[in-house]
Order: C-alpha cells, then sequence, then structure tokens
C-alpha cells in the first residue's frame, strides 16, 4: 500500500441552483464566496422545466415561467457581480427539471450547491426534492448550505471518515481546507454497540478493532499530510452510540462538513446514505456530500 494519497483533487466551476427562495439566495452567497477561494468559475442554474410544462399547458404560460427564471437569474448574476467583481460568473436558464439540470451543468468536474430548503417547485430547492435528489445521484460533489449566514469562521474544514477506504472525500476536503487557509481535521467514530453481537464477541476483540480503526485514521492522516505538506491535519477517533448524532455535534466547530455518498448495492432507489442524510438535515454548519467514486482529481505532480 503507498504511504501517500496518490491524488490531489482538482476543482472546476461552482455550480448553483436559483430557486428565489431566501435560502437559495443564501446558497447563491455561499457559492460565489466559495467560487472566488477557489479560483473558479461561478454558474446560476435555474431548471424551469419548460419541456414538461409544454405538455400540459400553453405557449404563453410556458414563455412567462422563462421569463420570470431568466429574470431570476439576472438578479442573482448582479448581485454577485456587485460582491466580486473580479469572479467569473454566468447565468443558464436550463429547459430541464431542477436536478437534471443542476447534474448536467456542473458536467464531471464541477461542485453543486443548493440551499437546505425551497419554495416547492424550482422554485423547489427542498431537501425532499432537489437538494436530496442531486446529494443522491451526482457524480460530483454536493454542497448543502445550512447553519446562520453570518456563523463566524472556525478555520477548520472536517471530514467523517472511517479509514483509507476513504481518500476520495478525503482528497477533497484536504483541497477546500488549503483553498481556506483553514485546518483539516479528520473525525472518525467508533460505535461499540454497532459491533456487540455481530463480529466480535469479546472486549478483547472489541479493543483490537478500536485501535484498527485508530491506527486507519492516522495512516489517511499522514497520507494526506504527505500530499498536503503545507496543511495543518489533525484527526481523532471519537466514541459514541450514533455516528450520525456524533458527527452532527462536531459540525457545531467547523466551517464544513465533508462525508462520502458510497454505491448501495442493494439500494432500488438513489440515496446519500444514513450519515449523509442525516447531516444535510441537522448539520450546523454546510455539508458537501461527495461520491466515492471521484473523478475530478489529477495526478500527483
Amino acid at each position: 500500500m503507498n504511504s501517500a494519497i496518490s491524488t490531489r483533487y482538482e476543482f472546476g466551476t461552482v455550480v448553483v441552483g436559483v430557486d428565489g427562495s431566501p435560502s437559495g439566495g443564501e446558497a447563491v452567497s455561499w457559492a460565489a464566496a466559495e467560487a472566488d477561494r477557489r479560483g473558479r468559475p461561478l454558474l446560476l442554474v435555474h431548471g424551469a422545466d419548460t419541456d414538461t410544462r409544454a405538455t400540459y399547458t400553453d405557449a404563453e404560460a410556458v414563455r412567462a415561467v422563462r421569463e420570470a427564471g431568466s429574470e431570476l437569474l439576472d438578479e442573482g448574476v448582479r448581485a454577485v457581480r456587485a460582491r466580486f467583481p473580479a469572479l467569473d460568473v454566468s447565468g443558464e436558464l436550463s429547459r430541464r427539471e431542477p436536478v437534471s439540470a443542476l447534474l448536467a451543468a456542473a458536467g464531471e468536474r464541477g461542485t453543486v450547491v443548493v440551499g437546505n430548503r425551497g419554495l416547492g417547485g424550482f422554485a423547489s430547492l427542498t431537501l425532499g426534492s432537489v437538494g436530496l435528489g442531486v446529494a443522491a445521484r451526482a457524480d460530483v460533489p454536493v454542497i448543502v448550505v445550512r447553519g446562520a449566514a453570518d456563523r463566524p469562521a472556525t478555520g477548520s474544514v472536517t471530514a467523517a471518515v472511517r479509514g483509507t477506504q476513504d481518500e476520495p472525500w478525503t482528497a477533497f476536503a484536504a483541497a477546500e481546507a488549503e483553498a481556506r487557509g483553514a485546518a483539516l481535521e479528520l473525525v472518525s467514530v467508533w460505535n461499540v454497540l454497532s459491533q456487540v453481537g455481530s463480529v466480535a464477541t469479546m472486549l478483547d476483540d472489541l479493543d483490537g478493532m478500536a485501535r484498527d480503526q485508530v491506527h486507519e485514521v492516522k495512516n489517511l492522516a499522514d497520507r494526506v499530510r504527505a500530499l498536503h505538506p503545507g496543511l495543518v491535519v489533525r484527526h481523532h477517533v471519537a466514541t459514541g452510540t450514533s455516528v450520525p448524532g456524533t458527527l452532527v455535534e462536531a459540525g457545531a466547530g467547523t466551517d464544513l462538513m465533508v462525508t462520502g455518498r458510497s454505491r448501495r448495492r442493494l439500494s432500488t432507489a438513489p440515496a446519500p446514505g444514513r450519515v449523509a442524510h442525516a447531516l444535510i438535515h441537522h448539520a450546523h454548519c454546510p455539508v458537501a456530500v461527495v461520491p466515492a467514486a471521484l473523478t475530478a482529481v489529477t495526478d500527483t505532480p
């Protein structure tokens, strides 16, 4: 096994959904600051879903929907340019429904940003529909903007990890921390209740498994340090009876919580996973959900 993570994450365009809701406005503001930090373009997307609407309404109604969407985008672009004059920002009015519009705009290298609630429809970045749908289906990172807009910065990015198998979202978290000039916190949760009655039957076995997890997380931290020598990387294995609950608490002291989304073999529908689902509904900070098969990386120079 290599002693260092073999790839660095390379950021692409930041794509944010625009729906006219207060939460959507906060997402645009957050995404603009994020794109500025990364030095990457910002694309505002409104999914008007006019292809579907055309099947049950007249041309005048479809035209009105498109005009309203264009106005939302124009207002958003103007607001971003006033705040970040040097930022490359543009708007895209899509004929697709919202989830497909955002995924198509992100392509293979983007990051999608959504608000944590909306108005309903696309005028609906509600996590029950658009936000949750994007987080469950995307092949790129999805960031759900949570927490108070004026929440003070903590100077840290936290990645929820188990061990070296979590390199894809750890690489993303390391790039985020580097872009922010922040420290990277690798947090793993040791839940003894999940082991009792299954693999381990003796306390000595449980102690050994806990030591293995500590070793795995330390090894992952060492790999990140080797690739990002200027980055402060700390690691910690917490104990708790609820992995999501422990991570939600950890989110109170960080600027961004990063978690992974693996493909569940027996799942009949796309889903972000139990931990990611809990975080995007309850975390005190923005949450990045990163797919296990991440492609927006570049080889080690």
